[in-house]
């Protein structure tokens, strides 16, 4: 059973359903199949075969639904060439995915086209099944394409049915970018189970003012946000006055939570029925490997400093955590995160040494060596820490930066707060604190530096405090740390630590 078949099935369960909605625009599940047709046989009339990998590239929208069932009908798999990516990254990928055919078209058009983009080469060698291959960033400044199979995301909406009643009556925003896998989620939600994907495009998805104006008018049950976008959303629904009866679920991903948010979440009453769940994942692991629902008991102190609940695995799952020798740890004792079982990943496109090294066997089961730092609890839940890798070293001291952002972000006038790391002359790492305020008054560099030494050990005080009017992010929503130190700081000093 494939993705594009077991969308059949939903079509002659009900074909007058509406399957798509993007703004006045709407396609039934008759009207999506018919158009996932067309676009079969014209990729079959280009020369694609099965087991292909297809660029696609266009704005968000019906034409991106169509594009994906085309390619998937046809038997092959896509490739996210999001227009919002760099020209070099975008060539990047197409060359080291051997693209020659691409799927484009406009927000004007839902029916795509299929344009020839590079010369016909000798292929990827991709399992049979593959559904696509989304490409992340690697430690070497080369993205690597992780390239996850039909029975991977069957696996993960199967199981995901398992834990939520999702139904047809269900309406899905389809808020991110179909080059961050949780798009993976929110499509597959809604059609899978023959309920209503509504397509957000990109400008809605930057205006939480529009954003929040789609959830209402198109009565949204099932709300898929990154949590800084969700804080953004919260600030607008206060400030508006809005409510959100319709919704049934907030579903959080891509990054930490953030507890201001959900507390005044809590507080506005802004969606009485919905319940909120963190779920946490990797794209090897396809889209999500957790789930836990966020009480308002839950908003208080972190279990762990630093620490973000992510609860039990999802049923098609199991997590370890290990040791640096892979083995089991106590309760309560940090590790990193193993990932075993169906929605493991066939790996890295065209990169064996790398898969090699970062998929296993363990306990019989396929399995990712995450990277991610967490903890398990006596009752069986796991906390998430941060990765492994953004630990730095100041004073001899093992420094996980998640935690001195999560211990400043407890200032009741900061919204959010993110740490960057530079280095002195002299090779000594220094952190810098970067913050968006709640509003009123705003907080000095002083002000701040004196309540993080009040809650943080000396060598984990930043030695500068930087104020910004929005936390710039990267394409998906999240917080771009990159770019951070090159963003001017606003209406607040620079403060040195001196300690």
């Amino acid at each position: 059973m494939t993705l594009y078949e077991r969308f059949e099935n939903q079509v002659l369960i009900d074909p007058g359903q509406v399957a798509l909605v993007d703004g006045e625009l709407s396609l039934t599940y008759r009207e999506l199949r018919s158009a996932a047709e067309d676009l079969r046989d014209r990729l079959a009339a280009a020369g694609a075969r099965p087991g292909d990998l297809i660029g696609l590239r266009m704005p968000r929208g019906v034409p991106v639904a169509v594009g994906i069932l085309g390619i998937l009908a046809h038997g092959c798999a896509y490739v996210p060439l999001d227009p919002a990516y760099p020209a070099a990254r975008t060539k990047l990928i197409a060359d080291d995915a051997r693209i020659t055919l691409t799927v484009v078209g406009g927000r004007d058009s839902w029916q795509p086209e299929v344009v020839v983009t590079g010369e016909r080469r000798d292929r990827h060698d991709v399992p049979p099944g593959t559904a696509y291959v989304i490409y992340t960033s690697g430690s070497t400044g080369r993205p690597k394409g992780v390239f996850v199979g039909n029975e991977h995301v069957l696996a993960l909406m199967d199981s995901g049915n398992k834990v939520f009643d999702f139904d047809a009556s269900d309406v899905w925003s389809v808020f991110c970018g179909y080059g961050f896998d949780v798009s993976v989620w929110e499509l597959w939600g809604a059609l899978l189970n023959g309920g209503t994907a509504v397509m957000i495009s990109r400008e809605t998805a930057a205006d939480p003012r529009a954003f929040s104006e789609v959830l209402l008018a198109e009565e949204v049950t099932v709300l898929n946000q990154v949590p800084t976008a969700f804080g953004y959303l919260v600030a607008e629904l206060e400030a508006r006055e809005v409510r959100l009866p319709a919704l049934r679920y907030v579903i959080f991903s891509g990054e930490a939570i953030q507890l201001p948010a959900i507390r005044r979440w809590h507080e506005l009453g802004a969606a009485p029925a919905a319940t909120l769940v963190n779920m946490y994942g990797i794209t090897e692991t396809t889209v999500h490997a957790t789930h836990q629902v966020l009480t308002p008991d839950d908003t208080g102190e972190p279990a762990w400093p630093g620490s973000t609940p992510i609860g039990i695995p999802l049923p098609h799952l199991e997590i370890t955590v290990v040791d640096e020798d892979l083995r089991p740890v106590p309760a309560g004792t940090p590790g990193q995160l193993l990932v075993s079982g169906a929605g493991v990943t066939h790996g890295y496109l065209g990169r064996a040494d790398l898969t090699a090294e970062r998929f296993t066997v363990y306990n019989g089961l396929r399995t990712f060596r995450s990277g991610d730092w967490a903890v398990l609890d006596e009752s069986g839940g796991l906390h998430y820490l941060g990765r492994k890798d953004r630990q730095v070293q100041i004073r001899g001291f093992r420094v996980e930066l998640g935690e001195v952002e999560a211990a400043i972000a407890g200032h009741p006038l900061l919204a959010q707060c993110a740490v960057t790391v530079a280095t002195n002359s002299h090779g000594e790492p220094l952190l810098t604190a970067h913050y968006t305020r709640v509003g009123g008054d705003e907080p000095t560099g002083d002000l701040l530096r004196r309540f993080a030494a009040g809650v943080l050990p000396p060598h984990m005080v930043p030695m500068a405090f930087r104020a910004h009017a929005a936390m710039p992010t990267t394409q998906h929503g999240k917080v771009d740390l990159a770019a951070l130190d090159a963003t001017p700081p606003t209406g607040s000093e620079t403060t040195e630590n001196t300690r």
